[in-house]
């Protein structure tokens, strides 16, 4: 397949994702440009090991990263809050998050695009994560019913600059916090210590306000089945710390607060 072929599909979102890095479609299509002129002059540059969109990304970042001035953190005043904040990230940190938060890319793709070690990587989306945090300091509830995970849990909300307003073990400990202490953010499991239901708990608490929620579960198929309305923010357990991390940050970066989901779970 001809490289134009494998390109083209890619350019809509990698247009996107130029766009968010440099605060402007005028400046993002500037190098986008300069990808397509780079692959003309020399199609080798363009790595066919990889997924197409990868390869993509990975050439987009190569030309980006080697500009000194795009090591710098001033960028081109934004036109909403989300850019703002953006802007605001360190450059690295900044194309880690918005790669896996944005684009979508696990962690693993997103190391190769930015072309470092796994191990570097989860340090950048950390980095990111702190700064995004100091940004949007949040007070967080746990619905966790067992202890050492809600510690672990705990632990990483802490670490990212948030406070932890309680943590909840049942359905009516869920309700009874979140009533009196209107968190900025849930962090729930389904199955809790009594056997009542996080899912429930969360529905309630969403009939009184609204807010951003991260379900945590052994029983994600509980959650995707296909209906509407899904989660927006599922994570699997045995969790990933950086996971865990990342998607906290995405959560309260972009604000999203969750609608109630009409199907219940045992």
């Amino acid at each position: 397949m001809s490289i134009s072929a494998l390109v083209a599909p890619q350019l809509p979102l990698l247009r996107r994702y130029a766009r968010a890095l440099t605060g402007s479609q005028g400046s993002g299509d500037s190098y986008v440009m300069a990808v397509l002129e780079t692959l003309i002059a020399d199609p080798t540059v363009f790595d066919r090991a990889c997924d197409p969109r990868v390869a993509t990304y990975k050439l987009f970042s190569r030309l980006w990263n080697s500009l000194s001035i795009n090591a710098q953190p001033t960028q081109p005043p934004a036109k909403n809050l989300a850019e703002q904040r953006i802007e605001t990230l360190t450059p690295l940190p900044r194309q880690a998050f918005l790669l896996t938060a944005v684009e979508g890319f696990s962690s693993a793709q997103a190391a190769e695009i930015l072309g470092v070690p796994p191990e570097d990587f989860a340090k950048l989306l950390d980095i990111a994560g702190g700064q995004i945090g100091a940004q949007v300091c949040s007070r967080v509830l746990i619905i966790e019913d067992e202890p050492i995970i809600a510690m672990d849990l705990e632990a990483l909300v802490r670490g990212l600059g948030h406070t932890v307003v309680g943590n909840a073990r049942t359905h009516t400990e869920a309700v009874a916090m979140a009533t009196a202490e209107r968190p900025g953010l849930v962090l729930a499991d389904i199955r809790l210590a009594d056997g009542s239901s996080g899912l429930e708990a969360v529905n309630e608490i969403l009939e009184t306000f609204e807010v951003p929620i991260i379900f945590i579960t052994a029983f994600p198929e509980s959650l995707l089945t296909g209906q509407r309305p899904e989660p927006t923010f599922l994570i699997a357990k045995p969790f990933r710390e950086d996971m865990v991390r990342a998607i906290i940050s995405q959560a309260l970066f972009f604000g999203e607060p969750a609608s109630a989901l009409a199907h219940r779970v045992a």
